[in-house]
């Protein structure tokens, strides 16, 4: 019997696989702080877009990410994405560099 989650971020059902998101790095004192159960496609989303010490400062909730700009877009595009295919996530310039 297959179990079916529900992404916190993107709020798709049906997903097969989801991966804990510690809302605060876990690099950054969040080991025991609040985490989110995301599907692959948000939790790499999330990585490739923003550094762990911007996560930590300004981007420390669900709520929090999902009014950010820069994942607004992706969070339009993911909801309308079948959740049993993976997407194609690659890291932000800004990542990058850092």
């Amino acid at each position: 019997m297959n179990d079916y989650y529900t992404c916190e971020l993107c709020r798709r059902d049906g997903i097969t696989k989801v991966t804990e998101h510690h809302l605060t790095p876990r690099e950054v004192g969040g080991k025991h702080k609040p985490t989110a159960w995301l599907c692959e496609d948000c939790h790499k989303q999330i990585h490739a877009l923003y550094t762990n010490k911007e996560l930590a400062i300004r981007l420390n909730t669900i709520e929090l990410l999902e009014s950010d700009e820069k994942i607004k877009k992706y969070l339009k595009y993911a909801r309308k994405h079948c959740p049993s295919k993976r997407m194609i996530i690659k890291k932000s310039r800004a990542v990058r560099r850092k």
